[in-house]
């Protein structure tokens, strides 16, 4: 096994100014050691895994990480920067940083030795000892382990209760905490023969390497300082060894700190559960602990779905929305996210059935008979008519689906019914999607104030099925229908009529808007807001909302399409994993798929995104000036036969297509005419054979 990390991958005065640049740095110095073999793909690996949340620690320790097919053996280089890089912490920026260089696959020693170092990170003496070195290869053998932080002299039985306290190697499921009566933290209780209170506790990363054991030594010590047995489950990416079902069963809360799915979920049903974001177990373990006894001491039951346990979890890196310190603007943006994800299959469905429809039919299919009273098997009239009324019956649903899991992303499962309660009678009051929004939100926000009621303990079983959907329901009907219902109407029909009034400049400007929100983040926030409001309007379409959905998802197209263009006009400015995501960009942006450019924009954001921002900018404007219309919600140029004026809508997408391609690749190639030595050795040392163009 090589050692994880030499003198020469030891940088004491790292001078880059920006985390990109301090990653370019010390990967170079991985090329050198033969440890990457690709420098220009790893970075891109680092870029996404970065992307998905920033790896800036509190105590100014930045760790950006991956797993990357472009590295042959698990590397560890250490930077420490003087001026500090911003790393995303909210403490300010970093001072040692850390790139750590995982293989595709990775065996379980390599991992073990990964996770031990994650650990020691939160021990200030072994980050004050990185500090105050001077020799790099002291520091690289303080990492390895082989020389030991300088710490205050203690006894043999003390250095053996720290031993025993420290939390064991990943993916044990043992304790991490001290048993009763054991270690300091719990002195007080043993001595006092009362049980401890226990908390079983699972954490996990996109990665698996780092956070993943950072957040469960965090929270052990956490424990040990306020006398609670914490035992935690790491999940990391090497696998993970399930806890002693006795230990649950035994636990009085139950914290999970993850930012993947938390495996096997359903075994931690009818706990009291804090459910974060795998930093905050790593930066507030001492609350996430506090507020795990503030919910057992109210009796709040978590109801745990074996699906994703409650919560929406689209939004990757970010703290969960029931984090007690996220940010409102956080929380709010979970919700909604969390019912638009899950009313996009029903806009896909039933739009997608009742654009065949018009295809076959005609669009006097909308109001042919019903299909149970009138239906010839050999008419094409007849089969229009049931595409029409199924899809029809699909968005039916659009209003109550949207109001019932923004309800359930912020409350969990008893939330449901007092959600679909209130987006039903949105309709029903004429609010539509506007109504929906509010409706959901009114509803998660009755049952999370009635959640924190304190019950009887015979109560507790009840509660979640029968006396809060109760309650929360008549609530919610009060509301919808006597105070904020009739004005929400009033907004949604002033905002349809002034849809429908669209028109010239104004419709254009809407035009370059959508087409900014689409390709701003790809996938994200914006480009869900932008899409929600497009396919919003489906549910009661006008000639407006039409030409809005088709604006949409012109633009939508453009990002991956203008990727894929690029790779293939100007090959020698991109690495080979990206000329070969290119070719899937193909099919990706012509499916609407605008996910598609994400790896791109990860690996060069300030040349990628603006790019595909002005192309983006150019459809949706063309779109709106051509009047083009989309009945179908997705498809890309799959649905081109359904799409009013279809060859202006193509011209408005290949228009934009074009626009980003020039821009990405003027850009990309403005940054290798430049000199650029570094980057020239780190291609040097990868035995990758493309060489920086000079001019």
């Amino acid at each position: 096994m090589s050692e994880l990390i030499t003198a020469e991958l030891v940088d004491l005065d790292l001078s880059a100014a920006t985390k990109d640049a301090a990653a370019r740095s010390l990967a170079e110095r991985m090329v050198a050691a033969h440890r990457v073999t690709d420098l220009d793909g790893f970075l891109a690996d680092v870029a996404a895994r970065e992307a998905q949340m920033p790896t800036g620690l509190d105590g100014g320790i930045g760790i950006p990480h991956c797993r990357s097919r472009h590295v042959n053996a698990p590397t560890l280089a250490f930077g420490r920067s003087a001026a500090g890089i911003d790393f995303g912490a909210a403490d300010g920026p970093a001072d040692l940083i850390f790139l750590i260089a995982a293989p595709a696959g990775a065996d379980d020693d390599h991992l073990t030795i990964l996770s031990g170092l994650a650990r020691r990170l939160m021990d200030p003496e072994f980050t004050a000892a990185l500090r105050a070195g001077t020799d790099p290869a002291a520091v690289a053998a303080l990492i390895r382990g082989e020389e030991p932080a300088e710490r205050p002299a203690v006894d043999e039985e003390q250095a053996e209760d720290e031993e025993q306290a420290e939390y064991p190697g990943a993916g044990t499921g043992s304790e991490a905490g001290p048993g009763p009566g054991s270690g300091s933290g719990s002195e007080d209780a043993g001595a006092a023969g009362s049980v401890p209170f226990r908390i079983v506790a699972v954490t996990s990363c996109p990665t698996g390497i780092a956070h993943t054991y950072m957040a469960a030594e965090s929270l052990a010590a956490a424990g040990r300082a306020e006398g609670v047995e914490v035992t935690v489950e790491t999940q990391g990416s090497g696998g993970f060894k399930k806890l002693d079902p006795a230990v649950i069963s035994a636990a009085d809360a139950v914290i999970w700190a993850h930012d993947v799915e938390v495996r096997e979920k359903a075994r931690f049903r009818g706990r009291p559960l804090v459910d974060v974001g795998v930093k905050a177990g790593i930066n507030r373990p001492a609350e996430l602990i506090a507020e795990a006894r503030r919910k057992a001491a109210r009796g709040e039951i978590a109801a745990v779905s074996e699906t994703n346990g409650g919560k929406d979890s689209g939004d990757g890196g970010a703290d969960r929305s029931d984090a007690p310190h996220a940010h409102f603007g956080v929380r709010l943006r979970t919700y909604l996210m969390s019912g638009v994800s899950y009313m996009v299959p029903f806009v896909a469905a039933g739009g997608l059935l009742i654009a065949l429809s018009f295809a076959i039919g005609g669009y006097e299919t909308a109001s042919a008979k019903s299909v149970a009273d009138h239906f010839v098997w050999g008419e094409a009239d007849s089969w229009a008519a049931l595409l029409n009324q199924t899809g029809s019956a699909a968005f039916a649903f659009l209003v109550p689906v949207l109001a019932g899991y923004i309800a359930y992303g912020m409350a969990d499962r008893p939330a449901l019914v007092p959600g679909f309660v209130g987006g039903s009678i949105a309709l029903t009051v004429n609010a539509g999607f506007l109504g929906g929004l509010v409706a959901g939100l009114l509803a998660g926000a009755v049952v999370m104030a009635i959640q924190r009621v304190p019950v009887h303990a015979t109560l507790r079983g009840i509660m979640p099925v029968l006396v809060i959907p109760l309650i929360a329901s008549a609530v919610v009907g009060f509301l919808m229908f006597i105070v904020v219902g009739k004005p929400v109407a009033s907004l949604q029909n002033a905002l349809t009529d002034r849809l429908n009034g669209l028109s010239g400049s104004n419709a254009v400007i809407l035009g370059v808007v959508l087409g900014l929100m689409m390709c701003f983040d790809m996938g994200g926030p914006l480009n869900k807001v932008a899409y929600a409001f497009a396919v919003g309007g489906l549910a009661d379409p006008t000639d407006g909302s039409l030409k809005v959905m088709a604006a949409v998802m012109a633009a939508g197209m453009v990002p991956p399409l203008a990727m894929a263009l690029a790779t293939t006009v100007r090959r020698k400015l991109f690495t080979k994993t990206e000329r070969e995501n290119g070719r899937a960009a193909w099919v990706l942006g012509a499916s609407f798929i605008t996910e598609g450019a994400i790896p791109f924009a990860a690996a060069d954001p300030l040349r990628v995104i603006p790019s595909v921002m002005a192309g983006g900018a150019v459809t949706g404007a063309l779109s709106m000036a051509f009047g083009a219309t989309l009945r179908a919600p997705h498809g890309g140029v799959f649905v081109v036969p359904l799409i009013g004026q279809p060859l202006l809508y193509l011209l408005a997408v290949a228009a934009g297509t074009l626009v980003a391609t020039a821009l990405v690749v003027l850009l990309k190639g403005a940054r290798r005419a430049a000199p650029d030595t570094a980057g020239e050795a780190g291609a040097a040392g990868s035995g990758d054979s493309r060489v920086p163009v000079a001019a």
